[in-house]
This record gives structure tokens, C-alpha cells and sequence, in this order.
């Protein structure tokens, strides 16, 4: 597993995979995509191969520091979003790339977007699935949720899912709480995401989570600007029955640039790659061709 150097010292570590032979440093003869993972501070091992992406790009996964095989920093104020920025800047250099292909999922949306705003020139093309939004400052409301969450009215476990959703709607709810809703952020309820959705705690660091957005880490406004006047492509990809980053909410995203494409996964939750891989793949990968 390749490693390096963070600019506080901190030892970084990435994954590289690629189903196609090729030659340099990369294992796929398709361009490399970056992707920074979401939870947040989640281990980066829970994208996998996004569905089946390494059959046509070279995926380049990026463990943030105190995750995965990445070594925990000395300062853990070093975990806020923004002090991210230079570890992914750092990576790029690594990898010898003059650009690249960056994709964020969930709370890793917030990093890529604010690496976009402080490196335009090194991102070709901006991937953002199901994002997250406090970087933008955009809000969703709890409306909006709703109406997500009503579309799976049919599934067997709905009526107590979506009592608890109404009451984080309201404000109110405990952790246990926030553990009912959890079929909302997934296409199909089955074991497979029920395991997914337990592994999901197993791989995420809470300490960096509680640091990751804290008071400082965002400046929307100046983010926001920073995204008008970028002119190269993004695609915003949403799931339609996504409770997290609804339909209004990507759209909203997706407006913020001069050059955005949404894509929504009819039926998809909030992670769209298990939900259709042939869809998501053939988005992404379109996309980025």
C-alpha cells in the first residue's frame, strides 16, 4: 500500500486499483479519479470500487489522516476540513499529476469542494455523489426530507423510520434516533446494507468527525463565489429516494456552477452505487470521457 508525507510529517496512506492493464503508475489504462470519502472520517474502504468503476478508471482512494491505514496526527485540530486540503494537494503532488479527476461522496463532498476552491486550476473535472453541503452552506429542510422518505412508503419497515424522521425533522431525537432512519439512506434495505450500515460505525473516527466541521472549517460565501466562476465540468449525482441530500438539495448544488450536470438515480438512496452499478458506473464514466 503506497504512502506519503503529509505536510505537518503525518504519514498518509491511498489505494490504487484499476481492472485494466496499463503501464507508469497506475494499474488501469483509464485516467486516474481521486476520491475522497465521506462519513465523515469514515475509512475510505466502504467505496470499494464504486460499483464496479475500476473496470474503466483508475481509482485512487485517499485515507484520511486518523483513518483507515493513514497514521492519526499529532495536533487532532488538524482533522478540520480545511486543514484537509493540503493533505489531497499533497497526494496530487505525489502522483505527479499537473490535474486531476476528483470525486467526494457525502461529507467528502466538503473537501473536494473546498480543494476546488483553493486549487481550480488542478481539478479537471468534479465529481459530487449524494453530497454534503455545509461548505456551500446550502440547506435542506425537513420538508424536503420528508417528501424523500415518503417515496418508500411500500417498504415493510417504513411507519417507525419514518416517525423517527419526523422527529430529527422537528429537531428533537436521540442516537437512537438517528439509528431508525438509517433505511433512508440506502436503495434496498437488506442484509447487505444493514451490514454495510454496521460496518459504517466500525470504520469511522469519532474524534475527527466532532473536529472535521467545526467553527472555521467553512466559509460558504467565499466557496460559493469561488464556484461561479469555475468553468470546467461537474456532475452532481443524486438518488431520488435519498433522505440525506434530496432531489431540491443536489439541484440546488448543481446550480451553483456554470457548468453542472445532475444526474438522479430513479429509486436510489444515499449510496448510489450499490443501488444500480451500471448506472452509476456508466454516469461517472461518461462523464468523465
Amino acid at each position: 500500500m503506497p504512502t506519503f508525507a503529509a505536510p505537518d510529517g503525518t504519514e498518509l496512506a491511498y489505494h490504487v486499483s484499476g481492472a485494466l492493464p496499463g503501464s507508469g503508475s497506475f494499474p488501469g489504462s483509464g485516467s486516474p479519479l481521486l476520491c475522497l470519502p465521506g462519513g465523515p472520517m469514515q475509512d475510505s474502504a466502504y467505496l470499494g470500487d464504486l460499483g464496479g468503476l475500476t473496470a474503466f478508471r483508475t481509482v485512487i482512494r485517499l485515507d484520511l489522516r486518523g483513518t483507515g491505514a493513514s497514521a492519526v496526527p499529532d495536533d487532532p485540530s488538524s482533522y478540520r476540513c480545511d486543514r484537509l486540503v493540503e493533505d489531497v494537494e499533497a497526494l496530487r503532488i505525489e502522483l505527479g499529476l499537473d490535474s486531476l479527476d476528483l470525486l467526494g461522496h457525502s461529507a467528502g463532498a466538503n473537501l473536494a469542494a473546498l480543494y476546488t476552491a483553493r486549487y481550480p486550476e488542478r481539478v479537471a473535472r468534479l465529481v459530487l455523489a449524494t453530497p454534503g453541503t455545509a461548505a456551500v452552506g446550502l440547506d435542506t429542510t425537513g420538508e424536503e426530507r420528508l417528501a424523500a422518505a415518503r417515496l418508500r412508503s411500500a417498504e415493510p419497515w417504513f411507519g417507525p423510520a419514518y416517525a423517527a424522521l419526523e422527529e430529527l425533522a422537528a429537531g428533537r431525537g436521540s442516537a437512537e434516533t438517528f439509528q431508525a432512519v438509517a433505511p433512508f439512506f440506502h436503495g434496498t434495505w437488506d442484509e447487505a446494507a444493514r451490514e454495510r450500515h454496521a460496518e459504517s460505525h466500525r470504520q469511522r473516527n469519532g474524534e475527527a468527525a466532532g473536529v472535521y466541521g467545526s467553527e472555521g472549517a467553512f466559509q460558504p460565501a467565499a466557496t460559493r463565489a469561488a464556484f461561479a466562476e469555475f468553468g470546467r465540468p461537474v456532475l452532481v449525482v443524486a438518488g431520488e429516494g435519498d433522505a440525506n441530500t434530496p432531489v431540491p438539495t443536489a439541484t440546488a448544488y448543481a446550480e451553483l456552477f456554470p457548468k453542472a450536470t445532475l444526474a438522479v438515480l430513479a429509486g436510489g438512496g444515499h449510496f448510489p452505487w450499490h443501488d444500480d452499478e451500471r448506472w452509476f458506473t456508466e454516469t461517472v464514466d461518461t462523464f468523465l470521457g
